[in-house]
């Protein structure tokens, strides 16, 4: 049974540039008097919201007008990406799947094509395929692989996805490079999606932000985890002038191609509140700033619905933020959060 999605005659050939939605050609404006791309948000989570299953998880974020149901990718206190997305994407229609993002040295390439097509078959196309180069420190030390340096890990992950993209293409391959040897591989099935899902590619540092603005649909700005684990280096990275940094970096290596990607971020603490300046206070002791700048950084989310769609609107106007990803583990912060996105989503 050849398990093949024909495409139509004439298909171009899609190497590293995959298409995303309709609205992906929509500028935004960045420092410029560009249309701003609309709004989308996703949910991350672990596993189910406290009180349901994971599949009535998945539905609840989809009635709740969520884009996306994205699932981390560590070793401890999480379900496995893999099945989790699988089990959410057959029992939703609209809402898309994916990790943010998958961690390298987790899987060879090879096998995370063929899972990624899979999944891209079950959700009939409503993939998102994050790749980043691993990160966590405890994920590599507490099974028992080795944790290279940065530069070789990043190198790796390059690889990896220009052996993931030309498994997602017609045909048998040969690839030879300082990290993965491949012989005659055919990749089936092919995605279900032509040319593959839109990837995003997460990073902090220079030299992740410039491989995302070269090579990724969707670039997902974050601070930069080199230490290993989330510590003051971390928390310093989340500020605001941290951002514009990377912004700017992403745009000089995306030349044209920046008006054409989705910029993401991802809200690790959201708090809906009425005491906006208490929840920031809260923060403000976490994160060792003051309360004025940790209300600019992207890494949070604090105030009631309005002050939350002002600040949004914000960070889009500076950063270009369109498509924001919130951390929720409880069921009523994403019954809040939805009011948010019925004021946003699509503007």
């Amino acid at each position: 049974m050849d398990h093949r999605r024909h495409a139509p005659p004439g298909r171009p050939d899609r190497s590293l540039a995959h298409r995303l939605p309709s609205r992906r050609h929509l500028a935004r404006s960045v420092g410029s008097t560009a249309m701003a791309r609309p709004f989308r948000f996703g949910l991350q989570t672990h596993g189910p919201i406290e009180g349901m299953s994971w599949t009535d998880t998945a539905k609840y974020a989809e009635q709740q007008g969520y884009s996306s149901i994205m699932v981390p990718d560590h070793f401890h206190g999480q379900y496995g990406p893999m099945t989790a997305l699988a089990a959410a994407a057959a029992v939703t229609t609209e809402i898309k799947v994916g990790a943010l993002v998958f961690g390298n040295d987790y899987r060879h390439p090879v096998m995370l094509a063929k899972e990624m097509a899979t999944l891209d078959h079950i959700a009939e196309g409503r993939v998102e395929f994050g790749l980043g180069a691993g990160w966590m420190r405890t994920d590599y030390d507490e099974s028992g692989m080795p944790y290279d340096r940065p530069g070789v890990r990043i190198d790796r992950m390059i690889e990896s996805l220009q052996i993931i993209k030309r498994c997602w293409q017609e045909g048998s391959f040969d690839f030879a490079g300082d990290h993965y040897e491949i012989t005659g591989y055919d990749g089936l099935p092919l995605p279900y999606t032509p040319g593959g899902p839109p990837v995003i590619i997460g990073g902090g540092g220079p030299r992740m932000l410039g491989v995302a603005a070269e090579h990724a649909d969707i670039v997902a700005i974050t601070a930069n985890l080199r230490a290993g684990a989330v510590g003051e280096d971390a928390i310093a990275d989340s500020m605001p002038e941290a951002y514009d940094r990377k912004i700017a970096r992403v745009k000089e290596v995306a030349g044209d191609r920046f008006d054409s990607m989705e910029i993401n971020s991802l809200a690790m603490n959201t708090s809906i509140t009425d005491d906006r300046d208490g929840a920031l206070e809260f923060f403000a002791q976490i994160f060792k700033a003051p309360k004025e700048v940790v209300a600019q950084s992207p890494a949070l989310i604090a105030g009631s619905v309005g002050e939350i769609v002002e600040t949004l609107q914000e960070r889009r106007d500076r950063w270009g933020f369109n498509y924001v990803v919130v951390q929720q583990n409880g069921g009523q912060g994403m019954e809040q959060f939805s009011e948010v996105i019925a004021a946003l989503a699509d503007t």
